[in-house]
């Protein structure tokens, strides 16, 4: 499994709007998304972003639907291969059908701290998570 940090050091961008800007970047070289949210009211949140992001460019997506290109979820996949957004507060343990993880990290010191713990997590198991700085 793949790990890729997204560090925001001076933007204030809230994550919701970066991952909404990546995942349009990413979707173009792959076909599915899953964001990997455990926060029902962060979902519905992330559903409502998807649908006004972008005028020009609609992305499919559905909370718990497989068949767009985004499927927004309590739960970590259980079938095929996935690049898995991770809003969780959490690292994503090693999983078969999760191929890359990423980790988008906002510019404030709570959740710059989650992202410690969870580089420090994916360094114990091995996994030498890829940084980029925004």
């Amino acid at each position: 499994m793949q790990v890729s940090f997204y560090l925001f050091e001076t933007s204030t961008e809230p994550q919701a709007h970066s991952a909404c800007r990546l995942a349009r970047k990413i979707l173009k070289s792959t076909k599915k998304l899953w964001w990997y949210c455990p926060d029902p009211k962060q979902q519905h949140l992330l559903d409502e972003l998807l649908w006004s992001f972008d005028s020009s460019s609609f992305i499919t997506h559905g909370i718990d639907c497989h068949m767009g290109q985004i499927c927004i979820s309590t739960q970590l996949p259980q079938a095929d291969e996935w690049i898995v957004f991770n809003f969780a507060d959490t690292p994503i343990p090693k999983n078969d059908y999760i191929t890359h993880s990423i980790e988008i990290i906002e510019n404030n010191e709570s959740t710059k701290v989650i992202g410690r713990d969870k580089f420090k997590y994916y360094r114990q198991c091995n996994i030498t998570p890829r940084t980029f700085k925004l």
